[in-house]
């Protein structure tokens, strides 16, 4: 098993925390979207509380570990490792917990070309512990605000991990699907659930609209999330949102091996 010593020592020579690659000056306006309630940047989460741009870079402070000094405005953003790894402990033990009861998950992400054989190797791993990997409204046509206006996506699944892609778009492996913060593929996928009178995920695990979108919608979400993503911490702050791990989500998808592997012995799950 990965100690806690290689895991600290792997965060920060991969850049997931420690100094990272957002810049502080996203982090920032991020944060100040967030407080004008701009819906880019809520994913699909509707705050319960009004956030002011102040309480917002405390709480990524205590979350992340960011400077809270709004003086403090360029430069690399930080993650607190401390932080991430207590996360990473938290999620594991989330993980555990839907094994152990066999619960139905949902798995997808905004990240494919990042995070997929992170999110695959746990929908293995809890599929091998008696956990259905939901697979629901697969093909289905979601019209997606872009920075392009309106485009049109379809809704997949690659390895039991959901995303989204441009219709008649070749996927290759270093682009399996479209790069995507919406929360409207979760909140698809999870109508049709309900609608078929299938099986509803006890467990949804993703990042971006994955996430928030779920736990918007009363469902157990975790995943990570990075220093210009305060929609997580919020959520979790809130109680929308089981465990937001603090993390770079946008290094190269081999830096999280390491990662996949401490979280798999962690919960209990190594295949």
């Amino acid at each position: 098993m990965l100690s806690t010593a290689a895991l600290r020592a792997h965060l920060l020579a991969a850049r997931l925390a420690g100094p990272v690659a957002t810049s502080r000056e996203e982090s920032l306006r991020r944060y100040r979207l967030f407080a004008a309630r701009d819906p880019r940047v809520l994913l699909g989460l509707e705050p319960e509380y009004d956030w002011s741009f102040m309480e917002l870079l405390g709480l990524m402070s205590e979350k992340c570990g960011v400077s809270a000094d709004p003086a403090n405005v360029s430069g690399p953003d930080v993650i607190d490792p401390e932080l991430t790894i207590a996360a990473l402990d938290a999620f594991a033990d989330r993980l555990r917990g839907a094994a152990r009861d066999r619960l139905p998950v949902l798995l997808g992400t905004g990240h494919p070309h990042r995070l997929l054989g992170f999110y695959a190797a746990l929908a293995s791993a809890l599929s091998a512990a008696g956990c259905r990997v939901l697979t629901p409204a697969r093909g289905r046509c979601i019209d997606i605000t872009t920075r392009f206006g309106v485009r049109t996506h379809q809704l997949t699944y690659v390895r039991g991990v959901a995303m989204v892609r441009a219709p008649g778009a070749r996927p290759t492996a270093s682009e399996p699907g479209a790069h995507s913060h919406s929360p409207l593929p979760v909140r698809v996928a999870l109508g049709c659930a309900a609608a078929s009178g299938g099986p509803l995920p006890g467990l949804v695990i993703g990042d971006h609209g994955w996430v928030c979108g779920a736990g918007q919608l009363g469902f157990e979400a975790i995943g990570p999330g990075d220093t210009d993503d305060p929609a997580l911490f919020v959520g979790e702050a809130e109680g929308r949102v089981s465990v937001a791990v603090p993390l770079d989500d946008g290094v190269r998808s081999g830096y999280y091996r390491p990662i996949t592997r401490y979280v798999l012995n962690r919960a209990c799950l190594s295949q």
